[in-house]
């Protein structure tokens, strides 16, 4: 199975706290590193305000992950997210790894 860069930013209610976020954060590592990913970058891009209110909620703690994994395993990750009530809003997108290949040597004549 084909192997892709996917990058994930979801959206933490703001009211959880410092340690209940890092919790959520380490929650989601894990389950991708279950499910076979590699995990190359987390980000934690703190509380913004919101364009519009999402669940009766004004501001939300952003986080983005890129990692590289199968596609079942973002499935089950963004099951597990849409399932839970501490985030607000998820985004998961792909984009594929290009492979080198060696360009072919002219024949000699």
């Amino acid at each position: 199975m084909k192997r892709y860069v996917y990058e994930t930013m979801y959206i933490l209610r703001p009211d959880l706290g410092e340690e209940l976020t890092e919790r959520a954060i380490e929650k989601y590592q894990t389950l991708l590193r279950d499910m076979g990913a590699e995990i190359l970058e987390t980000q934690h891009r703190g509380k913004r305000r919101l364009a519009y209110e999402i669940k009766k909620q004004r501001e939300g703690v952003y986080i983005q992950m890129n990692y590289q994994a199968d596609g079942s395993a973002i499935a089950f990750l963004e099951r597990s997210m849409r399932l839970s009530e501490d985030v607000i809003r998820y985004l998961t997108i792909k984009q594929e790894v290009k492979e080198d290949k060696e360009t072919p040597q002219p024949a000699e004549t």
